[in-house]
């Protein structure tokens, strides 16, 4: 009994702990000087035809956006978390539950990733990278990644494919790969959002229903 409510106790102060930094972590990604968020949307050429179809699907995720270099603290406890709750004697992979073998606690933070996408921006005169940032798609296939600072006309930028979580679709669709994005105020754009063509992998097998949708593609076009 006493085991039990020690551990009980120590997973309150774990989440406890926790709590305020994700808060900070928040209040950190909502301050950021005049950024820009770039948007952007990756599919699954499951029909193999080199662009989104009807039948193309989206490469989805519970979303992930934020700057690594600004919040290490708050990476590092998404990360450890489960060890920290397993050093206490706690299964962070389990379904709360009281049993011969004690108590279970489910790590409350899972992440399901989806497609990964960065954004890059290098000098147009030396090539040298000088911004990255990563973020992954949400339960829509879309990513929204979180982009710090100006980046003026020496600089080009692009939305570029990372990796696929989707098996039988994790080869880039070539030309489809990246996507140029404009990360200056002074283009007469408003709007702190930017928006990428959607970003595509290639499905190693196309759908049965491809055949008919592709010729009807042909009788369009005729």
């Amino acid at each position: 009994m006493a085991k039990h409510l020690f551990s009980a106790v120590a997973v309150v102060f774990a989440v406890a702990c926790v709590l305020p930094t994700l808060a900070i972590a928040a209040r950190d990604v909502g301050v950021v000087k005049r950024g820009f968020v770039v948007q952007g949307r990756v599919f699954c050429d499951t029909c193999r035809a080199g662009f989104e179809t009807p039948v193309s699907t989206y490469l989805q995720g519970e979303g992930f956006m934020a700057p690594r270099s600004r919040l290490p603290i708050f990476f590092l406890l998404l990360e450890f978390l489960p060890s920290i709750f397993a050093w206490f004697g706690f299964d962070a992979s389990a379904n709360v539950e009281s049993g011969d073998s004690g108590w279970h606690v489910s790590f409350i933070l899972l992440l399901i990733y989806g497609a990964t996408v960065r954004v890059e921006c290098r000098s147009e005169v030396t090539g040298a990278k000088t911004c990255s940032f990563e973020g992954t798609t949400d339960h829509t296939g879309t990513y929204n990644i979180l982009v710090e600072g100006e980046h003026d006309d020496h600089e080009i930028c692009e939305s570029l494919l990372v990796s696929s979580p989707e098996s039988g679709c994790k080869t880039a669709l070539q030309g489809r790969e990246r996507a140029p994005v404009f990360l200056s105020h002074n283009n007469g754009i408003a709007s702190d959002t930017r928006f990428a063509n959607s970003l595509g992998f290639l499905k190693d097998t196309s759908l049965p229903v491809c055949t008919e949708l592709l010729k009807s593609y042909e009788q369009y076009e005729d």
